[in-house]
Order: C-alpha cells, then sequence, then structure tokens
C-alpha cells in the first residue's frame, strides 16, 4: 500500500499565515519563489483563497477602476506573471477541437454577417425586415398607451381630491344633534333595483298652456337669438304639502303616496348625484308625502356636476357652483316662455292655475295630477309641469321646454358656437358626460308627466364674463323614451328605486323624516327628526327709528348712494330663480 507522507507545517509565532521565507528556521519546503500570500483580517468572508484566472473588466484601459471592488485586490493575482512560465508550457499542449455543425454557406463571402447587436443598430434600420419593424412599431404604441391611461388615471384622482376638498361638497342640511340616523343605502343596491308600473291615469290638469314657436327648430349659431326676460310672468316652486290641490286629493283618499315630479326624478336619479340633496318625508296616518324645503337646491338647476374639472370655490365668483345654479334656473325660466307664440292663443284645462291670484300674470305651464299604481294597497299621485303645447296631426302634443347653458368653453373643451352645426352629437355627448344628473332628471319628468316631445335648448354667454346677457344657438327635439334609451336611462329602474324608498318609509311611525344624500360618499341616509324641524316662521321686526341708519349727507349722494345696475340685475335674478 502506497503511503502518504504529511509535510511538516511550519509555526509562525509572529502572527497569521506562514512564515516569512526569508528566515531560514521557518522556510517553507517547495514554496514557489516570489508567489505573494493573500493577506486577510478575521472580519472578512473567505470564499476563495486565491484567483488565479479571473481578469478584471476594462483591465486593457489605464486608470479604469470600473467593475473593481477594494475587497478584491487581496485575491488578485491576475497582474503577477509568477506563473506565465507554467501557463506557457501548458498552453503549448493544449489543442481546441471544433465539433460544431458545419455551416453550408461558410464559403459564401457575399453572405452578411449577424451579431446579436446587429438587430439594434440604427445603421440597420433601413435593411431590417418589415414583420419585426411592425412588430416593434406596435409595441412601441401599447406601451404609450399604457403609460397614457396611468396618467389618466393619476390626473382624475388628483381631480376627485381637489373636488372633494372643494366647499361644493358639504351637506344640503347642517344635521342636527338630535336628529337620530335609523338607515343608510348605498346606491350601488339601487341598481339592481326593478319594477313596473302599469300606465297612469289623469286626475287633474290645472293651468293654461301656449303654443310652441316651430321657428326657433331653425336656429343655428350664425342666426342666433338673444335670450329675452320675462320679468312679469310669475313662476311658482311649490312643495307637495303646499299643494292645495293634493290636499284635496289627499283628503279624498285617492291615493297612500304624494309627491312632485322633482321630488320624483331627483329619487330616480339618485345613482347619478353627486352633489348633496335632501327630501323631507312626513307619514301621517297611512299616508307619505314627500316634501323639499323652502330655499332647497331642488329648485335650482346643477351645472357641471358630473364633470371631473372642479369649479371656482368662491361662491361669489361667476362661475362657481351656486352662481352658475342660480344662472341656470334663471336661463330656463326665460327660455321656456321665449320659444312660445305670444298671442294670447292658450289652451286652457278644467282649473286654472292653483297657486296664482286673481288677474297675476303667470307663465305658461300645465300642471297635470297622475296617479300610478304600485301595489294593490299603494297608490302615489304627482303633480307633473309641462310647458307648452303644439298641434301634431290635428292632435295637441304636450311638450317640456328645458335649456342647456355654456359658460366658459375652457370648462368642457367644447366650443358651441363652432361645434353645435357640424358636431353636435360631440356637443351632446359632453353635456352628458358633465351633466348626465341634470338630463336624467328632465327626461323622469318628461316621461313622468306624459310628454310626447322635450325640447332642449343651447343657450351661451354673449362674453364667458357676462353672465347677465344670453344668446340661443339652437333647439332640439327628442322623444323622452328614445332619449332615455339613448342616455342609458332605464325606466324599470327609476321606478324600483321609487317602489323600494316607498316600500322602506311606508314601514316608519308616524312623524318627520329626512332623506339626505351623503356629500361626499355615493349612498343616502334616513334621519328621524323632530316634527317642528325646518318649520321657521320668525318675522324680522322693525329696528327702533333711534338704531334705523340715517340717510348719506348731500355731497356723497353722488358717490355712495347709487348701486350699480348689474347689482340690481343680479337680485332681480336670484329672486327671480328663488
Amino acid at each position: 500500500m502506497v503511503g502518504f507522507e504529511v509535510g511538516a507545517v511550519p509555526f509562525n509565532p509572529d502572527g497569521w499565515g506562514p512564515p516569512e521565507s526569508s528566515s531560514p528556521t521557518l522556510s517553507v519546503p517547495n514554496h514557489p519563489s516570489n508567489v505573494p500570500f493573500a493577506p486577510f483580517s478575521r472580519s472578512e468572508k473567505l470564499g476563495r483563497i486565491a484567483d488565479w484566472t479571473r481578469s478584471l473588466p476594462n483591465q486593457g484601459r489605464p486608470g479604469s477602476r470600473q467593475g473593481h471592488h477594494p475587497s478584491d485586490s487581496a485575491f488578485d493575482f491576475s497582474g503577477d506573471d509568477s506563473f506565465a512560465t507554467l501557463a506557457a508550457d501548458e498552453d503549448s499542449s493544449f489543442r481546441l477541437v471544433d465539433t460544431s455543425a458545419k455551416s453550408h454557406h461558410h464559403n459564401n463571402a457575399n453572405r452578411p454577417k449577424f451579431n446579436p447587436r446587429w438587430r439594434f443598430n440604427p445603421h440597420h434600420q433601413r435593411s431590417q425586415l418589415p414583420q419585426r419593424r411592425d412588430e416593434e412599431v406596435e409595441a412601441k404604441k401599447r406601451e404609450a398607451e399604457k403609460e397614457r391611461a396611468r396618467r389618466d388615471r393619476l390626473y382624475h384622482l388628483n381631480r376627485s381630491q381637489m373636488r372633494r376638498e372643494s366647499s361644493v361638497f358639504k351637506s344640503s342640511v347642517d344635521i342636527q344633534p338630535e336628529w337620530n340616523m335609523l338607515d343608510q343605502i348605498p346606491f350601488s343596491t339601487f341598481s339592481k333595483l326593478s319594477f313596473s308600473v302599469p300606465e297612469p291615469e289623469d286626475l287633474l290638469i290645472c293651468g293654461g298652456l301656449e303654443f310652441y314657436d316651430r321657428s326657433y327648430d331653425r336656429i343655428t349659431p350664425k342666426n342666433s337669438r338673444p335670450l329675452e326676460r320675462f320679468k312679469n310672468r310669475n313662476f311658482f316652486k311649490v312643495t307637495t304639502t303646499d299643494d292645495p290641490v293634493i290636499r284635496r286629493l289627499a283628503n279624498e283618499d285617492k291615493a297612500t303616496v304624494f309627491a312632485t315630479d322633482t321630488i320624483l326624478s331627483t329619487l330616480m336619479c339618485s345613482p347619478r348625484s353627486v352633489y348633496s340633496w335632501d327630501i323631507v318625508i312626513q307619514r301621517v296616518g297611512n299616508k307619505l308625502f314627500f316634501d323639499k324645503r323652502d330655499g332647497s337646491q331642488l329648485d335650482l338647476l346643477s351645472v357641471h356636476e358630473t364633470s371631473q374639472e372642479p369649479l371656482p370655490d368662491v361662491k361669489d365668483d361667476i362661475n362657481s357652483a351656486y352662481s352658475l345654479s342660480v344662472e341656470a334656473a334663471y336661463i330656463n325660466q326665460n327660455f321656456s316662455q321665449q320659444v312660445l307664440i305670444r298671442d294670447g292663443n292658450k289652451v286652457a284645462f278644467e282649473e286654472s292655475n292653483p297657486f296664482a291670484n286673481e288677474g297675476e300674470e303667470v307663465a305658461s305651464v300645465a300642471y297635470r295630477y297622475r296617479r300610478w299604481k304600485l301595489d294593490d294597497d299603494v297608490h302615489l299621485v304627482s303633480r307633473c309641469e309641462v310647458q307648452s303645447v303644439v298641434d301634431v296631426s290635428k292632435q295637441k302634443s304636450f311638450l317640456t321646454l328645458n335649456a342647456l347653458n355654456e359658460f366658459d368653453p375652457k370648462y368642457s373643451g367644447v366650443d358651441w358656437r363652432q361645434k353645435l352645426e357640424t358636431q353636435r352629437g360631440a356637443v351632446l355627448a359632453t353635456e352628458l358626460k358633465n351633466n348626465s344628473n341634470k338630463l336624467a332628471k328632465w327626461t323622469a319628468q318628461a316621461i313622468l308627466a306624459g310628454a310626447d316631445m322635450m325640447k332642449l335648448g343651447y343657450v351661451s354667454r354673449v362674453h364667458p364674463r357676462d353672465h347677465f346677457n344670453h344668446v340661443i344657438l339652437a333647439v332640439v327635439g327628442y322623444k323622452p323614451r328614445d332619449f332615455a334609451a339613448q342616455i342609458n336611462l332605464n325606466t324599470s329602474n327609476m321606478w324600483g328605486i321609487v317602489k323600494s324608498i316607498v316600500d322602506l318609509c311606508m314601514k316608519l311611525s308616524e312623524g318627520k323624516y329626512v332623506l339626505l344624500k351623503d356629500p361626499f360618499k355615493p349612498q343616502v341616509r334616513i334621519y328621524e327628526v323632530p316634527p317642528d324641524a325646518f318649520e321657521n316662521d320668525y318675522v324680522e321686526e322693525p329696528l327702533p327709528e333711534d338704531e334705523q341708519v340715517q340717510p348719506l349727507a348731500e355731497d356723497a349722494d353722488d358717490a355712495e348712494a347709487n348701486v350699480t345696475a348689474k347689482d340690481v340685475e343680479e337680485k332681480e335674478i336670484i329672486s327671480e330663480a328663488a
């Protein structure tokens, strides 16, 4: 058996590692001359003792330190020539054998030589294959589209956050501490509801209607007409319990649920609403009354409610949400009277306007008191409004008249004066995006009233900074049910929402309640409120004579006593809209 002789291990009393070769007593046998040992410390991790074959990157460039780590210097022997003779002897006896398959085009000198960088070399773009170039172009387009979608999501997220911080998103009514919240219903549950109602019956029609002027259907932005003002005609926004006709019908037990078309349309289109609103519900005996408060937001018209572009937060700004709501209500009232033939020829109905005094000039409006059957024991009566009538095939058809208003093209991104004639569909699509809730409510009111046609007017400011003077740019007519299908408004879902809220309120005990749209979340809440809530009979008493403001001096009359014409007009607009 061949033995194995273990050599002597030298001991170094002066430190770590083998002893220095200069000492004759501690020399290492068979030690190659001029070969350094790698020093190390206790904290270093010993991955390798020495690397004889590794070569540093860019070592041919003088002064280059790229990819070099200080800890590698102790193990780097690539620059040492101690093994040069040994490597030369080994290389001389080494021979590389090529076992790869022979290429058929080895002798073709004209064949282009390809390398991995050829594909990405800009000098070879022209010689690139068409299929490959098209694939890369499509890939770049997809990446750009993804990046654009990501930026849009971030943009809309930031815009939504800005709108949430706006003062517009506050509760429509102050919630008092003594109010008791009974339930909250998310809008997501409303989308699943559906209920079909039979055709309604007319119980009574009051008021009088003037005929529609068909010449307004031919209006274009080039021959627009200025919007007139009707200060002498009175408009009424009477709530349910203050209506004498509804009180009479309730005493006659004609129905169990009573409301107006404005309140019902608000309920039916509530999933589209963004701003806060509230409806007062009164349970009296076995009857249910849906009311609105005096000065409620339901009397005004929202503008840019569903838009992603936030409106100015200052209330006094002419483009703030409140100022635009007042302006929109003012425009709608005047538009509904201007497009009529005012020759004194009216269509009279069974009873006159129930809210007008004798000899008072009232707007052209007819109130249709209609009854729907919700259940065997539950019937609903609503007061619905139509503004005009027209003769079609020797039969009278009812019309509803509403107006969309443009206040500043930079908010909507579409200039009506340029697009209405050539791209009317784009203008309507923009309005559906920015005013989805308002258009849905108008459509619901037209369906409730049984109108044969709904006329939409496009009214714009004469100048973006002038909110007193307006022009009518176009008038377009739609059939209510066709327009509902166009804007994705489901009538069965509308009645399903009403039916579910009626069933919920019929289970409540007698008292007064408030249905409130949450200002921040897509949901409604039901509060139980005291019976005397929202009843303010306070009348302001005049101040004593000694505390009254004295008239100005004569020299100050010209400077301070006069009120500017615009201030007077603004007060008149607000009073008319209210």
